[in-house]
């Protein structure tokens, strides 16, 4: 595959579940990849070693998204290393759930600092060195248009706010040729939401194709915007959650 070929892409939290995912297939379409990660080196280079022995370019970069000096610094190392950057993948979040009466401050701060402020800073960067064809794909979820659960406003927020984000952008970047788009899974096996996890019981009853998403049917649909064929994509919320949301 080579859609990508000549491409670089940025994917932040790209160490592990659907940010992997995305890192090794955008790698398998042609891009060099940077990846950032904030506390897991050891999975960060395992994704780094997969992409380079599959014949690909790849550089991990540690960076906290709450840490909006790291980020800028991972977009400018990625564009020091593969000489420039065409696709931004925000994948990087957080996630945590209470009652409001119980959802303490730091929490509401650390949620909003890595899932909006962190994706703000990294687009923000990114664009000053994209050009025409230049695309930002936002990773936010069905949240984003209302809490699923008790326990979820502050997340569900979050995700709330990215789809603004990606509608506005679109609109400010689109004279420049760059696109931006929101991808919005549902219920996804990964580290944070495991298919045999706590919430799995209540959500698998609720998809009609009963059972959880996989990372690399994510990453396919990142690929597609990211590529020739998403070109007249943008400002889109895209939902891929098995039909929860029918």
């Amino acid at each position: 595959m080579s859609t990508l070929k000549g491409k670089v892409a940025l994917v932040t939290g790209g160490s592990r579940g659907i940010g992997a995912a995305i890192a090794r297939r955008l790698a398998h379409e042609g891009a060099a990849v940077a990846i950032t990660y904030a506390a897991s080196p050891a999975k960060a280079a395992e994704v780094v070693h997969g992409i380079e022995a599959a014949g690909g370019r790849a550089i991990a970069v540690r960076a906290d998204s709450a840490d909006a000096d790291a980020v800028r610094g991972a977009v400018a190392y990625t564009v020091k290393t593969f000489g420039r950057i065409d696709v931004l993948v925000n994948n990087a979040g957080v996630a945590a759930m209470a009652p409001l009466d119980q959802f303490s401050l730091e929490e509401f701060d650390r949620l909003m600092a890595v899932n909006v402020r962190g994706l703000f800073v990294a687009a923000q960067e990114a664009v000053r060195h994209m050009g025409e064809g230049g695309r930002i794909i936002n990773i936010g979820s069905i949240s984003g248009d209302g809490a699923l659960i008790p326990g979820m406003a502050v997340y569900s927020a979050t995700k709330a706010a990215v789809a603004g984000l990606t509608r506005g952008w679109a609109r400010d970047l689109g004279a420049r040729g760059i696109t931006v788009n929101n991808v919005q899974p549902g219920p996804v096996d990964t580290d944070m939401n495991p298919a045999d996890g706590p919430l799995a019981a209540q959500f698998k009853h609720q998809i009609p194709v009963q059972r959880y998403g996989q990372g690399d049917e994510i990453a396919g649909m990142v690929a597609y915007l990211a590529g020739p064929d998403g070109a007249f994509v943008t400002g889109a919320n895209l939902k891929i959650d098995g039909g929860f949301t029918a």
